[in-house]
């Protein structure tokens, strides 16, 4: 069996790929690994649960309830939140473990199981790991250690995670939002209750779109992977800004007064520099994937902010923050990350943060993420190759130094592999966008040729 675990837990098709009796298992194997300290301390495991609202969710949920309380392991089981809403509660109530349910901005058939370690952080892939293993030799044939009598799981609804949660999110906010309209794309996904009330909360009037979710139209048409109606909704009511969120809300992207996309770099930007005006910018430095847009570096650059860059995922992101000690960190596709107050990706907490520049500074959205001028930037695909040579050929190694010496230092090239599939992805940006595509289309050539 190959591994279960991706970049972002494990995911599927609900009811094909990821059945209940999956669910279920993993649930025990977790258990068993993230729960055996709470146990050798002589108290009794919790884990916090909470999902998206899929359909799929409600079976999944019960057969991961099931799982756990099979495993002695009390569950708190709080409803539908967002993915960072599950992170904090399982810090927050001391948890041994938390479990959602939700493929993020996947379609409505998919749906997955992350799972957060003590303290609501995402799991090294180690103990990915062992808990695939766990589940392999039990799936195998090798029995379960079972609870009987008291020994088993109690199960409650915790209907206070949600309060708790709105309420640490105000909490951390540098200044409420009195005056600002703001329009908030919920995707029909997670935060469609926690998002307007945190916003409303925090003084801002709020128009809502995409936050009536019937368990089969999360992400359908709406939300961060399509900002039409956001667009059209902030021009339509006059507002300052618009906030879309993705089906599990631990992602953020934005839209200005004028329907104008902000994107994860430009929140990143702005962020930034809120930041390190406010003193809270670890080291000055702000981190992102090598996938970020040119002028981001450059524009941080020119404010002297120091910039780090990971491999593509916000897994990456957050490693890096952790074992150098930085705050801020993000991809472009809105995953947000802000140490100090969240553990992991956090749309509403990042929405909230940029709207709060927004209403101290002001100024505008876009007068704020005029601070940094995106590239144009090409994405070619290029299958059916051997991608393992790409660091190893010369001929495109050649190609490549001749496309960066033609750029000059306001472009930019980048190949890489695909981790899924047979192909390499050859991304290139330029001053001009005309340039970008005739030096991306050239390089993707020379791959086809040297690696084909």
């Amino acid at each position: 069996m190959g591994r279960l675990f991706g970049t972002d837990g494990v995911r599927g098709v609900a009811n094909a790929d990821l059945t209940a009796e999956l669910a279920l298992g993993l649930s025990v194997a977790a258990a068993h690994v993230l729960a055996e300290a709470g146990t050798f301390a002589g108290h009794r495991p919790t884990a916090v649960v909470g999902r998206d609202p899929r359909a799929s969710g409600e079976f999944l949920e019960a057969a991961v309830v099931a799982g756990l309380a099979s495993a002695g392991v009390d569950v708190l089981r709080v409803g539908v939140l967002p993915t960072p809403a599950v992170a904090y509660l399982t810090g927050a109530l001391g948890a041994d473990l938390g479990v959602m349910l939700s493929a993020s901005h996947n379609a409505m058939p998919d749906n997955g199981i992350k799972f957060f370690a003590r303290g609501g952080h995402k799991l090294a892939d180690e103990l990915e790991d062992r808990i695939e293993q766990v589940y392999d030799q039990h799936r195998t044939g090798e029995p379960w250690e079972r609870p009987t009598g008291s020994g088993v799981g109690r199960v409650t609804d915790y209907d206070e995670g949600f309060d708790k949660y709105v309420a640490h999110l105000i909490a951390v906010l540098p200044n409420r939002l009195d005056g600002l309209k703001v329009v908030l794309d919920e995707a029909h996904g997670a935060a469609s209750r926690v998002s307007p009330e945190a916003f409303a909360r925090a003084g801002a009037e709020v128009v809502t779109i995409g936050a009536e979710p019937d368990g089969l139209n999360i992400n359908d048409g709406c939300g961060s992977t399509h900002l039409e109606m956001l667009k059209a909704a902030v021009v339509e009511h006059g507002a300052d800004l618009g906030i879309a969120h993705d089906g599990d809300a631990d992602r953020c992207l934005a839209v200005d007064a004028q329907g104008n996309e902000i994107d994860g770099d430009q929140i990143l930007a702005v962020l930034a520099l809120a930041m390190r005006e406010a003193g809270t910018l670890r080291g000055d430095t702000v981190v992102a994937t090598v996938m970020s847009n040119l002028g981001f570096k450059l524009a941080m650059e020119r404010e002297g902010v120091e910039l780090v860059q990971t491999a593509v995922g916000d897994r990456y992101v957050l490693e890096a923050m952790k074992a150098h000690g930085f705050g801020l960190g993000g991809e472009q596709s809105g995953h947000v990350i802000v140490l100090d107050h969240a553990t992991t990706g956090d749309g509403t907490l990042t929405g909230l943060m940029l709207a709060a520049r927004v209403a101290a500074t002001g100024r505008t959205l876009a007068d704020l993420a005029g601070v940094m001028e995106r590239l144009p930037q090409v994405l070619v695909n290029v299958p059916d190759v051997d991608k393992s040579r790409v660091q190893t050929s010369a001929e495109l190694s050649h190609a490549v130094t001749e496309a960066e010496r033609e750029l000059g230092s306001t472009g930019r090239v980048l190949l890489r592999p695909s981790g899924t599939e047979p192909l390499v992805r050859v991304m290139v940006e330029a001053a001009d966008i005309e340039q970008a595509r005739c030096v991306a289309g050239r390089l993707a050539d020379v791959v086809k040729s040297a690696l084909g």
